[in-house]
């Protein structure tokens, strides 16, 4: 139980704060409607790393737990930590936000199921 409470609450929040962190780096360097875009790409490579390198099961259910809570996660804390303390002036819920909601959602699994599949382990 400590190792799912880790994976999923743990590692969620950790990558949320990433994103979070990013958010307020880029906020100085780009406009605040391309901060999303700019992000993006850090926080991929960020959560393939850890998927890769730090979850750690063979199961493919274990994978999609993750990625539901990972996303439930971005949602509520998006929610609470930007749009209703920060109330950003262009809005928050467009096409980049709905992108990262998604790619939160699929690369527990994606890349889940690539490390099952490799190790020979499908369940």
């Amino acid at each position: 139980m400590d190792k799912f409470l880790k994976d999923s609450l743990g590692w969620g929040v950790v990558l949320w704060f990433i994103g979070y962190i990013l958010g307020y780096i880029f906020y100085f360097i780009v406009p605040p409607s391309f901060i999303g875009w700019y992000i993006m790409p850090i926080g991929t490579i960020i959560t393939i790393f850890v998927i890769y390198k730090f979850i750690k099961s063979t199961a493919w259910y274990y994978y999609l737990i993750i990625a539901m809570v990972w996303t439930i996660l971005a949602i509520v804390m998006d929610y609470f930590l930007i749009v209703k303390l920060l109330n950003p002036t262009e809005g928050y819920y467009k096409l980049d936000v709905y992108v990262y909601y998604s790619l939160t959602l699929v690369l527990p699994i994606v890349v889940g199921g690539y490390k099952i599949i490799r190790a020979g382990k499908l369940k």
